[in-house]
């Protein structure tokens, strides 16, 4: 009987989509392969061995700048190039709206940001902005500077050898559990961190759900996640009704609580929050870990650049007091460091690429991209264009000095145009604190000469950055 239902769900998508394109002309070239898998496998293993960009340069030179497949159990287009970021990030809602695959919209909830459309993402994420502006985030420097040095005495201190993706995880999950939930150290918080690496293990996986499935065991963790998070704004909730609004701005679930529409009521669901929640720990966590550790890794191989974030970071350290914590101020001084995190952003970008859907039928570059299919879109294709970055296999800082002069829609590691990711700032403000403390307590060295990494979503170095690490006298 199981076996005649399995069937059954593997052909319905079969019929479904020979339905669906029998009606279209015009159609990008391309094959949508085997119904539910399609090319899902195929992409999934060459982002895990770091050949992706090879797949998708493959299908370009086989079927050219538009091709369909089929990714994640949906028809889907494939466009890259500034030209079609552009038409991605500035179109509308009467054309296209923002929808990720469903693997990563059932693990995150269909209430975030990645998914809502038109007012109701309007108002999301301006619930969202007043605490993630610049003008907020200048109050919670020195409590993350206060998180950092814990984490350097508990986890790199009196160490000889470190790996370096692992205790940046701990880190940023940390930092985010502190300053965004108000999360204290502890059993819960032990707890949130295990549940939490289980569930994103399957953010980009086919959406099989069977017991043995990558995706099975990341919505079971997703459903502990949330119910952690739920329990988290019902105590929120009872601080807020008996502090009032004065404390909206002590974690970023106190303050979407506390934000309040023209009429006095709450602006945002419980499943909103919930679903948020989550989706800015997926982004606070892992995206600046990732820039962490590739920034520790071009520094241990690029002594040019070593050298030049030294020389900035010793300079804000030499006029601040012994245990001083940074401030808004050092943070703005920082500018070869965060130059140097952008060219990590453009040659390693966490985010490998997204998703909108085509809510009517879209002309594209002389092709009908159907009503429902997925629109699939990447960030190498653009940041590793030669025409765009000259020399672009080779890091180089420099290449940000006049950033007026990179193209628009080029340049796209936080997503670009109206739905630039809102929580850019505070991801800055984390990697140069972090790379701060790190570069003026110790030295470092590569313990391998094996510098290759894979994607799995993210960039992930050969055994997690290993370091000899050498703790500086003078600190």
């Amino acid at each position: 009987m199981n076996s005649i239902i399995w069937i059954i769900c593997l052909i319905l998508p079969l019929i479904f989509l020979f339905l669906k394109t029998r009606g279209h002309k015009n159609l990008p070239p391309g094959k949508l392969g085997l119904p539910l898998v399609g090319q899902s496998i195929s992409l999934l293993r060459a982002m895990r061995s770091n050949t992706a960009e090879k797949w998708l340069q493959d299908r370009i030179a086989r079927y050219g700048p538009v091709s369909k497949l089929s990714l994640f159990g949906k028809p889907t287009v494939f466009i890259h190039g500034p030209a079609a970021n552009r038409f991605l990030f500035s179109s509308d809602s009467s054309s296209m709206v923002n929808q990720q695959t469903k693997s990563i919209q059932k693990i995150l909830g269909d209430r975030n940001l990645l998914e809502l459309c038109g007012e109701d993402h309007k108002r999301v994420r301006g619930a969202f902005m007043p605490f993630l502006k610049p003008d907020s985030l200048k109050q919670y420097v020195q409590r993350m500077d206060h998180e950092i040095r814990e984490h350097i005495a508990m986890h790199w201190q009196g160490k000889k050898q470190v790996k370096v993706l692992p205790l940046a995880k701990i880190l940023t999950f940390n930092i985010i559990c502190s300053l965004l939930f108000g999360l204290e150290r502890g059993r819960r918080r032990d707890k949130f961190v295990e549940i939490f690496q289980e569930m994103i293990m399957g953010m980009w996986s086919v959406p099989i759900d069977l017991p043995f499935t990558r995706y099975r065991r990341s919505l079971i963790a997703s459903a502990k996640a949330q119910a952690i998070i739920v329990e988290l704004i019902k105590e929120k909730k009872l601080q807020v009704e008996q502090n009032g609004p004065s404390s909206s701005r002590q974690d970023l679930i106190t303050h979407l609580l506390s934000v309040r529409d023209e009429d006095g009521k709450e602006m945002l669901s419980e499943a909103e929050i919930a679903h948020n929640v989550m989706l800015v720990m997926i982004a606070g966590h892992d995206t600046s870990a990732v820039v962490i550790t590739f920034i520790m890794r071009a520094m241990a191989t690029e002594m040019a650049v070593y050298e030049a974030v030294l020389q900035e970071q010793e300079a804000i350290a030499r006029v601040k007091g012994t245990g001083e914590a940074l401030r808004w101020e050092d943070l703005a001084k920082m500018k070869y460091t965060w130059r140097v995190a952008m060219e990590v952003l453009r040659m390693y970008p966490p985010v490998f690429g997204g998703f909108r859907r085509a809510v009517k039928d879209i002309h594209y570059n002389g092709y009908i991209i159907p009503k429902d299919w997925q629109i699939f879109w990447e960030t190498s294709k653009t940041h590793m264009d030669a025409s765009i970055f000259p020399d672009p296999e080779k890091f180089s800082p420099e290449r940000f000095e006049n950033q007026a002069s990179i193209p628009p829609y080029s340049y796209i590691p936080f997503g670009g145009g109206p739905r630039i990711c809102p929580g850019n700032e505070f991801a800055k403000v984390e990697i140069l604190s972090t790379i701060h403390h790190l570069v003026t307590k110790f030295t470092w060295k590569l313990s391998s000469p094996d510098i290759s990494y894979k994607r799995d979503p993210m960039p992930e170095p050969h055994q997690g950055l290993s370091l000899y690490i050498f703790p500086k006298q003078s600190q």
